[in-house]
């Protein structure tokens, strides 16, 4: 496991360092490399089926994409959402056997199993879509530098809720190496996961 943490960490770091600061250097990755990475907390969410899903014990391909968010967002988790369903409409199909892509609402409260199912199959049925208890979901994110919380109620009746929207990178050691920002492109994010699976 350690090993393979330090072969993608590796990968990462040689591809920034082979950069040379140029943009159009095509080995250029957008994403922030995190050195050391983030240790990916195991606690079990709840998936569209109802079973037990975690992070680290049920993802098993060579990289995991994640990104925390809620189904009544009324902005930018539906961009990242949509950026990620692209992505994945730009790989081929030995690539996306080689990933996941997860999404982990930070509204359990509104979104259950069938909800999140519905959510995540408008973009993409291959998408796994993540529930469970509050404080797992905040613990989990805490893990990974993903703040998550609930506000106070507003004058509406709903409430509002906070949470981090980067996309992160969990590699086949059950670590998080890097992460990108929310306005990363399909074309960019496609590229480096592209880079990341080859160096893989």
């Amino acid at each position: 496991m350690r090993r393979g943490r330090a072969l993608v960490l590796g990968a990462l770091l040689g591809l920034l360092a082979g950069c040379g600061g140029g943009a159009s250097d095509p080995t250029e990755l957008t994403a922030t490399v995190l050195d050391p990475p983030f240790e990916v907390s195991s606690t079990p969410l709840v998936d569209t089926d109802g079973a037990a899903f975690s992070l680290t014990e049920d993802t098993d391909k060579d990289l995991t994409l994640v990104f925390f968010g809620y189904t009544h967002c009324p902005d930018i988790c539906g961009q990242v959402m949509a950026t990620l369903a692209g992505t994945l409409a730009r790989l081929d199909d030995e690539q996306k056997d080689r990933l996941d892509v997860v999404f982990v609402t930070t509204d359990p409260a509104r979104d259950d199993e069938a909800t999140v199912e519905k959510y995540v199959d408008a973009f993409d049925p291959s998408i796994i879509g993540l529930t469970g208890d509050l404080d797992d979901i905040i613990e989990i994110g805490r893990s990974m530098a993903v703040g998550v919380d609930q506000g106070e109620k507003l004058p509406s009746g709903g409430y509002e809720v906070t949470h981090g929207t980067q996309v992160i990178a969990i590699d086949a050691a059950d670590e998080a190496p890097a992460y990108w920002k929310a306005d990363v492109s399909q074309a960019q994010l496609a590229h480096d996961v592209t880079s990341l699976l080859d160096e893989g």
